[in-house]
């Protein structure tokens, strides 16, 4: 909890001023049954009709103050509020993007934007509550029972009996939901993944008519969420009705008993009046208790949840800041083992080789062989179990994360663009470069035409890249690569939505480029037959390695990729 404290640090002023205004807006609220009280016992009494105008006159002067406070706190808590969850929102975000893919699959996309979003919601409300009624809701109880000790100790100690029961009701209903608070966020995570997947996935499942198999599963997980919500309902519903009963059976009693005082003469119609007042006070402020011990409750559960995340650190440690030796081979892996999180199968195994600067490679292998694997270990995106990766002479342990990406340019298998324009999209690779480099670039990746057609490089991007073809956003991808004039290229099965032409066309103009090397993951063996070594992977082992034409001779693998393909082509 302690870290959260940091984020209201630039807000110090409000939030000492803000429950500072309400703290002198509950004690004149406090004030209110005594002056009511005086103007009964004297005002009242005796007919006096100047003090009693003068009691209303003095109670209309504290609700007037009372209103600024409360106005000055509520602006405050705000303040304060959305700061918090701005400044909070923004660390998470930038957390985040600290962390490794291994730390990323672990918390799943959608947990990650329920945290980011719903979960920092929770905890903003909960901030703002504190402000607003945290100092004020204890002190009107608390402040009541005083009063009602000062008018009368024995009646004051009954109504002081009662807050207690009132308090150890609201305690035994926060123990027992906390749990289920954390768990219905657990569960909203689920709603938020099927609802991503459904949206991102629309085309496939209206393809497969899938659309009522996923509203039943969608509905499984809403209905999973609202058994677990209404276990929250049956608890929390006993929680106002204990709180009246406890609270009216104590203004009968305060009745009953007061009854007998005004008949004995200790106690005045007035100071009844006080004391019922100050009873009602505690009502509201234990109802205002009650609902914020279920918003905390919810904003506790969330803290959690968002501290689980700035707990987690990158199993990528920055390195020592090493510099690039350009005479040393390009890449260079030796005994590498890897496997992903919460598995001891290796994906890879025993992988050794070396691709000397300004070399084509290619790697090819059947599904799930680990080619992306492979190629995902190069700018460390994940690092490796065992065995060292070497790129440019040194391991990529020792560069810095930043340092070694300069050195690639990666065109990952699913072409993901960002909302904006052409031109926003192409800045991702090099946010300083000029037009010219832009149209370079688009030139090589057979993207100029296209782009130039729906309207050059300030057409618009819409989100994903919907507004763009599979194969526009592939060439898209490439020429975002490499506009960042990359050391080493790394295209994964990128070109996959293109045209043997077009293909042909892309390969051709990355060939042409002087001192970059070139990696390409493709199905297709016509996409690598060119490279000066292609690497077959099969089981996450190296199968083969040579040329083409050695290949093809001497490992059966890749003989029977070749001819099944060529027989598909036919």
């Amino acid at each position: 909890m302690r870290r959260y404290f940091a984020y209201l640090k630039k807000y110090r002023g409000q939030c000492i001023l803000g429950p500072l205004s309400k703290w002198i807006e509950a004690a004149l609220e406090l004030l209110v049954p005594l002056v009511m009280a005086r103007i009964i016992d004297v005002g009242v009494k005796n007919q006096d009709y100047s003090y009693i105008l003068w009691g209303g006159a003095v109670m209309l002067a504290m609700g007037a103050v009372g209103f600024g406070c409360a106005v000055f706190c509520q602006r405050s808590a705000s303040i304060v509020s959305q700061g918090f969850g701005t400044d909070v929102r923004n660390a998470l975000f930038r957390h985040i993007n600290t962390l490794s893919y291994r730390e990323l699959d672990r918390f799943g996309s959608a947990s990650l934007v329920t945290r980011a979003v719903n979960d920092v919601n929770q905890m903003q409300t909960a901030v703002a509550m504190i402000i607003r009624l945290v100092v004020r809701a204890p002190f009107i109880a608390v402040g009541s029972v005083v009063l009602c000790l000062v008018i009368d100790v024995q009646i004051g100690l009954l109504v002081a009996g009662f807050s207690v029961l009132v308090g150890l009701v609201l305690w035994l209903i926060m123990h027992k939901t906390v749990k289920y608070y954390a768990r219905n966020q657990r569960k909203l995570d689920r709603l938020t993944q099927i609802t991503n997947e459904n949206l991102e996935g629309a085309r496939v499942v209206r393809a497969f008519s899938t659309r009522e198999k996923e509203r039943e599963r969608f509905d499984a997980a809403a209905v999973d969420m609202l058994d677990n919500s209404l276990k929250i309902g049956k608890i929390s519903a006993f929680l106002n009705p204990l709180t009246y009963a406890i609270v009216n059976f104590g203004v009968a009693l305060i009745l009953l008993w007061s009854s007998f005082k005004v008949n004995a003469g200790t106690l005045t119609d007035g100071e009844i009046v006080a004391l019922i007042n100050y009873m009602t006070q505690i009502l509201n402020a234990m109802i205002v208790i009650s609902n914020l011990v279920s918003l905390f409750t919810k904003g506790y559960a969330s803290m959690n949840r968002v501290s689980e995340v700035f707990d987690a650190q990158s199993s990528l440690p920055e390195g020592k800041g090493a510099c690039a030796d350009f005479t040393a081979p390009a890449v260079q892996l030796s005994g590498v083992n890897f496997s992903y999180a919460g598995t001891e199968q290796y994906s890879l195994q025993g992988i050794d080789l070396t691709i000397p600067r300004g070399a084509t490679v290619g790697i090819i292998g059947g599904t799930g062989s680990g080619k992306s694997t492979l190629v995902n270990l190069l700018p460390r995106l994940y690092d490796v179990s065992t065995g060292s990766v070497r790129v440019f002479g040194n391991d990529v342990r020792d560069y810095s994360l930043q340092d070694l990406r300069f050195l690639f340019g990666v065109v990952p298998q699913n072409a993901s663009l960002f909302s904006g324009t052409v031109r926003s999209n192409l800045f991702w690779g090099n946010d300083k470069a000029t037009d010219e480099e832009f149209e370079e670039a688009l030139k090589v990746a057979c993207a100029d035409g296209f782009v130039a057609e729906k309207g050059g490089l300030d057409q618009p991007v819409a989100e994903s890249g919907k507004n763009f073809s599979g194969g526009q956003r592939q060439r898209l991808t490439i020429a975002r690569a490499l506009v960042g004039k990359p050391a080493i290229l790394i295209l994964d099965d990128s070109c996959s939505a293109l045209d043997f032409a077009t293909d042909a066309k892309v390969r051709a103009g990355i060939a042409a480029l002087e001192n970059v090397t070139t990696i390409i993951v493709s199905q297709r063996a016509s996409s690598i037959r060119g490279a000066d070594e292609i690497f077959v992977m099969e089981d996450g082992k190296i199968a083969g390695r040579g040329r083409h034409d050695e290949l093809y001779k001497n490992c059966g693998l890749y003989r029977e990729i070749c001819d099944s393909q060529e027989r598909a082509d036919a």
